[in-house]
């Protein structure tokens, strides 16, 4: 009897072995279909054709615009792949230029620079990232996105897959698109936007630059306080305050921090100060680190370069692959100037550029 009943489990486990081992089906499935490029005739049911300059001159300031037709096209003027542009894409048309805040990251493997793209603009938001009001302040950036929910943006990131692919429409390949020299004069003022100035949000060179021996950034003791609090912010500007790198990733603020390069920055905001920097300077801390109570974070740096009487903030971001890259020495002590290759964006009145990748810059003997 043991002996059939062993038998009997011995069959069941061969079976069950058999069951868990088999084999993987080696079918060869097709390639999913591409879809097709749109064409203009395709965008008939959205509305009229508006174009990115009059797009913007819809938006007034401090009123985010939610749109309910029409649709614009552009070819892609942004490459995410440095780092240096997160999250957002860039399109230009013959008017102007325009930053769609798609919430995709590697976004340069899905548009390639010089596509045409076509995008249905109901249910979108137009609104502006960047504007101050007052003397010392000025227009910022009119962009494309959802609305923000939480109220502390006029756009918000699209995110959703579902949206963006609905939206944001695939056309024909186009040559990339060539920058546009610029000279001094046609440089945007503080109260220009993308429907005064056409060269806002596009793909510009600009050429002849002059290191300005400052630069801007703004650091936080923590990111989980209010980043908004005077008691915690440090504004480095008006020198360089050691900072010869495009940007700071993470080990490189942490580096110049704990050189004590810092230590006589205020920790503040405007009139309002609270010590400085060497103030918070400690025995032991984290990892031996002598200012343990300040976070160490990758931080966007701004450069300032003359053209002509024009400052330029040349903006990089702590995340982008050069962030740590040395600026040529020429350059910085002004034996040589620069040229520029990049999109020109507006901040509180001011210029700022935002470099692809550091083949847009090029030292001028």
């Amino acid at each position: 009897m043991k002996k059939i009943l062993l038998a009997i489990l011995a069959t069941a486990a061969f079976f069950t072995a058999c069951e868990e081992w088999q084999p993987v089906g080696t079918l060869k499935y097709s390639e999913p279909e591409e879809l097709p490029l749109i064409t203009d005739a395709d965008m008939a049911g959205y509305g009229q054709r508006i174009t990115i300059k009059d797009l913007c001159g819809r938006y007034v300031n401090g009123t985010p615009l939610k749109l309910e037709s029409g649709w614009i096209k552009g070819q892609v003027i942004s490459n995410d792949a440095s780092g240096n542009i997160y999250r957002s894409l860039y399109i230009q048309d013959e008017t102007g230029g325009i930053e769609i805040k798609t919430g995709r990251t590697n976004s340069s493997n899905e548009y390639k620079m010089g596509q045409w793209l076509y995008v249905k603009l109901s249910g979108l938001t137009l609104g502006m990232y960047g504007f101050k009001t007052g003397n010392y302040g000025g227009q910022g950036m009119i962009q494309l996105g959802l609305t923000d929910q939480s109220g502390a943006y006029e756009t918000a990131y699209i995110d959703i897959p579902l949206i963006v692919d609905s939206h944001i429409l695939k056309g024909e390949m186009g040559e990339p698109v060539a920058p546009v020299k610029l000279t001094a004069a046609q440089l945007p003022g503080k109260n220009d936007t993308q429907a005064t100035n056409k060269y806002i949000g596009t793909l510009v060179e600009l050429e002849g630059l002059k290191y300005g021996n400052e630069i801007f950034t703004l650091i936080y003791l923590s990111y989980s306080q209010d980043t908004k609090a005077a008691t915690n912010r440090i504004f480095l500007t008006e020198q360089t305050w050691g900072i010869t790198t495009w940007g700071l990733s993470k080990e490189k603020m942490g580096k110049l921090l704990e050189a004590g390069t810092w230590d006589e920055a205020y920790v503040g905001s405007g009139n309002e100060t609270h010590g400085k920097v060497g103030d918070h300077r400690t025995v032991g801390g984290i990892n031996g680190a002598t200012y343990g109570d300040i976070e160490r974070n990758a931080y966007s740096v701004s450069h300032y370069f003359k053209m002509g009487a024009t400052d330029i903030q040349v903006r990089s971001s702590g995340y982008a692959r050069f962030a740590d890259v040395e600026i040529d020495p020429g350059i910085l002590s002004g034996a040589n100037a620069v040229n520029f290759t990049g999109i020109l964006t507006m901040y509180q009145g001011s210029i700022q550029f935002t470099l692809l990748d550091l083949d847009g810059v090029v030292k001028v003997q």
